[in-house]
């Protein structure tokens, strides 16, 4: 990931409505939610959704899948560990030592599908 995406990325969820989204996305994983049940789920209209669907999706961190008359949203888990190394990588500037505490939390030890710790 570069500079340019890393800020669309950060962008996309630095919005109330769209963070939440991509929460809720996070946690109905591996499954997907429709873009409808999203907007009845979050009390937004759906074409307010479909915009901040757009939104993420452009931004590198949903996916989304056509099934039959619905499109299935997934949080993307590859757009977010690519943003996630790239500043990590960025702000340490090779300094392991830095960065060591922050990604010793971020290694929840928790599998797909199993909830996060909380701290």
């Amino acid at each position: 990931m570069d500079e340019k995406r890393t800020i669309a990325a950060l962008a996309a969820l630095a919005q109330q409505t769209r963070l939440q989204t991509f929460r809720l996305l996070v946690q109905q994983e591996p499954e997907g939610v429709p873009a409808g049940e999203l907007a009845r789920l979050l009390g937004v209209p759906q074409n307010t959704m479909s915009a901040h669907l757009s939104i993420l999706s452009q931004a590198g961190l949903v996916t989304s899948e056509r099934q039959g008359r619905s499109i299935l949203y997934r949080a993307d888990f590859e757009g977010l560990r690519a943003m996630t190394l790239y500043l990590l990588k960025d702000c340490c500037g090779g300094r392991a030592a830095l960065c060591q505490p922050l990604i010793d939390e971020l290694a929840c030890g928790c599998a797909p599908g199993e909830p996060v710790r909380e701290s």
